[in-house]
């Protein structure tokens, strides 16, 4: 990580204005050093949410989707990831874009600007970041990163980041809750709203105590979360003919991996849709629920991005931190310290939003859809949602992550619930299968980076693999 910090911007922007009278001013100076301090602290911002898109949204989001059942590794590169051939240089690009990308430029702000909605934005991408971080690798250096007299920080572990993520989301809200707001053009995010900001804290805070299993502290930050799907923090992109900035899924289809990665061929799919597909033996379709639209919405064309016209359409948002992920939390973090009665309200908020045409888009529909509210009764011995005879509450919490399963493709929820509950609630969790993959012992973690490994001193000397369990999943 030697000199990780020092001289890392995403987006300058140089405005020169000259006058008569400034000709001769500074006559020996320099014209091509350029100081840090010489950029206005607003400029550092759209590289870095750019680089946090890269970190949520990227290559290592794909691999989680194949090691959860969302997707399928076709062949070349994704088919031996798919097999767990996975190399520590497959994690090169979202460390790079963590630690330069984001913690560099994101302290650049919070250590020199006086803008404190600034700041508090820079404080909440941070938090974002190495909570995923700390989701996807385990341990990871944090504390000694981004000090500059500190060329080799040291490994923190799991628990630890994620409890630094979490002070520096509450560190965010604090500092915005004191801001008095306003617009900001630089912010591809929200514009500057620190109200949206501010709830999408909250609904980080509520994840990270997830992954950890507290869930009385998720149930409390999620009480305080996103409160409506305007809210959501999404990846918007450009999608202009000549730029390139399209969906990032689409973006690798149109290019060299054309064919490696998707969910369908024929009739293989993936046991994501094979839950939607209603011609599917395991679909979840019953008397309340149809998801001819969400299945079809969800389909990819493996072999072009631009043929796509659902999920990964070219200029189709990503979702990063949502609505339904918060109510989602909520339903199961009560209903875990509760019953059914307590969840409930939860998910038939989002099933009220699915039922309003909420995660599909306008390509899709028209055709049909369904998601009527759920009463109690649903998930008694015998119900439409108990049709094996569990308690209630095992059977409500199934359902419920069923839907975070579901709703949470293109992001980690997938990925990190199976790893949360293959550790200590089996009963609640989906039992996805790899299409023709290699099946169990299933991956638990993501390679740390190769140019980590090889630079700092104070790594460990090799990466422990796939199969090793992190922290908070023992």
């Amino acid at each position: 990580m030697k000199k990780l910090f020092t001289k890392s911007i995403l987006a300058i922007i140089l405005i020169f204005s000259f006058s008569c009278e400034d000709l001769n001013d500074d006559i020996n100076s320099n014209p091509n050093d350029i100081l840090i301090s010489d950029v206005e602290d607003r400029l550092f911002l759209t590289g870095s949410q750019l680089a946090n898109i890269q970190m949520q949204l990227g290559h290592l989001n794909r691999i989680s989707g194949m090691y959860s059942g969302q997707l399928i590794g076709f062949t070349s590169l994704y088919a031996n990831i798919y097999g767990y051939s996975l190399s520590t240089v497959e994690s090169n690009s979202e460390w790079n874009a963590l630690y330069v990308g984001v913690l560099s430029n994101m302290r650049q702000i919070q250590e020199n600007s006086s803008n404190t909605l600034l700041v508090g934005i820079s404080q909440i991408i941070e938090g974002h970041a190495f909570g995923t971080a700390a989701s996807l690798w385990g341990d990871i250096p944090y504390g000694e990163a981004g000090n500059p007299e500190i060329e080799d920080p040291v490994f923190d572990s799991q628990v630890s980041v994620y409890t630094s993520a979490i002070q520096k989301l509450n560190s965010g809200i604090s500092t915005l809750q004191s801001s008095s707001g306003g617009s900001l053009s630089q912010d591809i995010y929200f514009g500057g709203d620190k109200n949206k900001w501010i709830e999408a804290a909250y609904t980080l805070i509520a994840r990270f105590n997830l992954h950890q299993k507290n869930y009385s502290a998720a149930a409390s930050a999620a009480n305080n979360g996103i409160s409506s799907a305007s809210g959501d923090m999404k990846f918007n992109p450009p999608a202009s003919q000549n730029s390139g900035d399209v969906n990032l899924f689409a973006t690798i289809l149109n290019g060299s991996r054309s064919g490696d990665l998707g969910n369908k061929v024929g009739d293989t799919e993936s046991y994501l849709l094979q839950l939607l597909n209603s011609s599917n033996s395991i679909n979840r379709n019953n008397s309340k629920t149809d998801e001819t639209a969400r299945y079809n919405y969800y389909i990819i064309n493996n072999n072009s991005g631009s043929a796509n016209t659902g999920i990964i359409s070219e200029d189709e948002p990503q979702n990063m931190v949502t609505y339904f992920e918060n109510e989602l939390i909520l339903a199961e973090a009560k209903a875990r310290q509760g019953g059914v009665a307590d969840g409930l309200p939860h998910l038939n908020n989002v099933r009220a939003w699915l039922n309003s045409g909420g995660n599909i888009n306008g390509n899709h529909s028209s055709k049909p859809y369904k998601y009527e509210a759920y009463v109690a009764s649903d998930f008694n011995s015998g119900g439409v949602e108990n049709q094996d005879g569990v308690d209630a509450k095992t059977a409500f919490l199934r359902e419920v992550i069923e839907e975070r399963y579901v709703s949470g493709f293109g992001m980690h929820i997938p990925f990190n619930d199976a790893r949360r509950l293959r550790a200590s609630d089996a009963a609640y969790s989906v039992p996805f299968v790899l299409v023709d993959g290699p099946g169990a012992p299933y991956p638990e973690r993501m390679p740390w980076s190769a140019n980590e490994l090889n630079s700092n001193s104070n790594a460990p000397a090799d990466d422990p693999g796939i199969f090793t369990k992190t922290q908070v999943n023992q």
